[in-house]
């Protein structure tokens, strides 16, 4: 797989150099992470509308002509303690155009307000009101980004722990799986990431803990001891990243309980660069298109 992204890639490095989005306090943090996506609002195409789902704020992003037989669940990154509708709003739109299904993404609560497992309690309850609302699970996917990612699988062990019909697929961006950070890929990667470090999660993950033992199943769902019975699971990550081997371990793990998993690699890229358009990264549009590709195999051709 070859990339030719290098200016594009010069220019998000360049860009995130000058936006550091852990300076400051919590709040001081989130509202950084809003003001960075600003300027990716939802794609020409896409209705976005209002909801609550679990108790929670979501928003649907709908493209045009398209019904909602088939829905995906987006749980938004941002290190359990920032990230937002506003902040995710460009990419869950865009994967919702690429794939030609409704996307309705979550907010769900963060820490330090509220610790694990509230953003846990927040995605299974979610989930469990879009079947309430007659929503086949043949027909769902959950997704998710970095935490979103690892919340996606902790997700999917916790529904299945309480016997609720699991989802036709899942797709994990660059996920957080493991909140130890103690992966060969911080010391060999860690110069090159321009989006998180060790320092910066082991300040999220001691927020979001509030003392549980990073290694719980459902908060590092890499240490979860059966990894079987999940649906059709996609991850994929950039090799610049020190989550890379998050990634890494996980699709081995998944693969070794006899689950069917699809791991992308992406050179040269960094953290969720999904999250950055395609005009600057081809990249990203590559990866919406295999993303778009897969829901769509098995919510629709599939269901």
């Amino acid at each position: 797989m070859t990339t030719d992204n290098t200016e594009g890639i010069d220019i998000v490095r360049s860009f995130l150099a000058d936006t550091d989005l852990f300076a400051g306090t919590i709040d001081e943090q989130r509202a950084a992470m809003d003001l960075a996506a600003t300027g990716a609002p939802p794609p020409p195409g896409v209705d976005v509308e209002g909801a609550t789902l679990g108790g929670r704020p979501a928003e649907w992003l709908i493209p045009h002509g398209v019904d909602r037989t088939s829905t995906v669940l987006y749980l938004h990154g941002g290190g359990y303690c920032s990230g937002s509708l506003d902040s995710h709003r460009g990419l869950a739109g865009r994967i919702a155009l690429a794939a030609g299904l409704p996307v309705v993404s979550l907010g769900y609560r963060l820490a330090p307000e509220d610790p694990f497992p509230a953003a846990l309690d927040d995605a299974v309850a979610a989930y469990r009101q879009l079947l309430e609302l007659g929503h086949r699970p043949d027909r769902l996917a959950i997704m998710g980004d970095s935490a979103g990612g690892g919340l996606t699988m902790a997700s999917l062990l916790a529904l299945r722990a309480e016997g609720v019909p699991l989802p036709a697929a899942a797709i994990c961006l660059s996920p957080w799986v493991d909140l130890t950070q103690t992966a060969d890929s911080f010391r060999e990667v860690g110069d090159r990431d321009p989006m998180v470090s060790k320092v910066e999660l082991d300040q999220m993950a001691g927020l979001y803990l509030d003392g549980t033992d990073p290694r719980h199943p459902r908060a590092s769902p890499l240490f979860d001891p059966d990894l079987a019975g999940l649906p059709p699971l996609r991850i994929e990550v950039g090799e610049e990243e020190v989550l890379l081997d998050d990634s890494l371990r996980l699709a081995e793990r998944v693969a070794s309980a006899g689950g069917t998993v699809e791991l992308l690699r992406w050179p040269d890229m960094i953290h969720v660069f999904q999250a950055f358009p395609a005009e600057l990264l081809p990249t990203t549009g590559r990866s919406l298109e295999g993303i778009g590709a897969f829901l769509r195999t098995h919510l629709v051709a599939g269901g």
